[in-house]
């Protein structure tokens, strides 16, 4: 599967309607950005069940500072619509297929009870 390039227009939409989401937050002039992008690019060849998309935050701002991105590539991961991981820096592709592995074995109904006890000790 092809990357997708994400907006603020199809960026909610994506993450509800799939239960992984991995998101590669780059921009057009980042040279670690540009090297991590053909590996990116060869994981999701692999792996036809995820949706591997990309946010160039030089054009969607608004979305990056929602998730107040401060270094790039920044790599992030949707499971069920939690984000479960969130790195800055380029990864190599062993790492990156690592990561789907775990997230792909995570209990979410036990990552949704940790987040709920988590808010009501904060609140």
């Amino acid at each position: 599967m092809a990357t997708l390039d994400l907006t603020k227009d199809n960026f909610e939409q994506t993450v509800l309607n799939h239960d992984l989401v991995i998101l590669d937050f780059w921009a057009p002039w980042c040279g670690p950005c540009q090297g991590f992008a053909p590996v990116y690019e060869a994981i999701s060849e692999k792996y036809a069940d995820v949706v591997f998309a990309k946010v160039n935050t030089e054009e969607e701002q608004e979305l990056a500072g929602y998730f107040q991105i401060r270094s790039i590539p920044t790599l992030m991961v949707f499971r069920e619509q939690v984000i479960i991981f969130s790195q800055p820096g380029a990864l190599p592709g062993s790492a990156l297929e690592e990561i789907i592995t775990k997230a792909k074995t995570l209990d979410m109904d036990q990552i949704r009870a940790e987040i709920a006890a988590e808010e009501k000790n904060q609140a």
